[in-house]
């Protein structure tokens, strides 16, 4: 059966309440709906360590640095819906655009340090819309645990890092990214790329994962980065917005892997942005 839609805070807080009275857990997967497999990954982990699981659909207005972008996100929220029903979420949260952000509202949430790299440096403004928005979600549905995909890895770390230091009595999960049988990391800009983009799309987590294998050799990325990066550009991708080696707890920059590194990369492919993200 697919789960009940609610669009109001009063609704969700009602049912919400039935739950905590059962004493039941409750756990929340924040979307901007376009669900795919990914996404439904983690609706089963939820399912899995939860009574209760809620869905969130918000395509939030303030991660969008370019009107573009926003008008072209796709919106499929019959579909997200049909595609959930195999999880057994209980309620899909799909909020008016007034109950996350009324007449009046006026609060922006920061999250210092973590939002200056990688994609914090290509779209200012994206994860305080981000950091604004999650808050929000989480005490909405009084969840237990919300449950984020590693593939937004830096993301997943800023949600983590406010949720602990705004004192939010909520554990963020993180599972593992979901790709597809050629490598390419699920995405829901993935449906923007052309039948022929689609084909080429790959070639940059195949290049991370060669490139993984020569820092795992003891090759420093000025050694070797420069060549990873000919070889995306040389496959079609149009510019690469980064291709480093960070610290998988603070994001620091690093030139030699070390336990917890992950590589990072964005690159675009025929006017689409494409980022991954790998345990290195």
């Amino acid at each position: 059966m697919i789960a009940p839609i609610e669009r109001t805070l009063t609704g969700l807080r009602a049912q919400t309440a039935v739950w905590r009275k059962a004493g039941e857990s409750i756990g929340v997967v924040p979307t901007m709906g376009a669900l795919h497999q990914g996404h439904l990954s983690l609706a089963r982990a939820a399912r899995e360590t939860c009574d209760r699981v809620i869905v969130t659909i918000f395509v939030n207005p303030k991660q969008f640095n370019n009107p573009d972008d926003l008008k072209n996100y796709p919106r499929t929220e019959h579909d997200d819906a049909a595609k959930l029903e195999s999880t057994g979420v209980d309620l899909i949260y799909v909020p008016d655009a007034d109950q996350i952000y009324p007449d009046g509202f006026a609060t922006t949430v920061t999250v210092s340090g973590l939002t200056d790299m990688l994609c914090g440096a290509k779209r200012p403004g994206h994860f305080e819309g981000v950091a604004t928005v999650v808050p929000k979600l989480f005490l909405q549905t009084s969840a237990d645990k919300a449950f984020f995909g590693e593939k937004d890895y830096q993301q997943l770390q800023i949600v983590r890092r406010l949720a602990k230091d705004l004192d939010i009595p909520i554990e963020v999960v993180g599972c593992p990214t979901i790709r597809e049988e050629d490598g390419l990391a699920m995405s829901s800009r993935n449906l923007l790329l052309s039948d022929r983009s689609r084909i080429f799309a790959p070639i940059l987590a195949e290049v991370m994962t060669d490139l993984r294998a020569q820092l795992r050799d003891g090759a420093a990325m000025t050694e070797v980065g420069a060549e990873a990066r000919a070889r995306i550009l040389a496959a079609g991708f149009n510019e690469i917005d980064y291709l480093e080696l960070r610290d998988g707890t603070d994001l620091g920059l690093l030139d030699k892997t070390q336990p917890g590194a992950r590589l990072f990369a964005a690159a675009w492919l025929a006017g689409v942005r494409l980022i991954d993200n790998i345990a290195a």
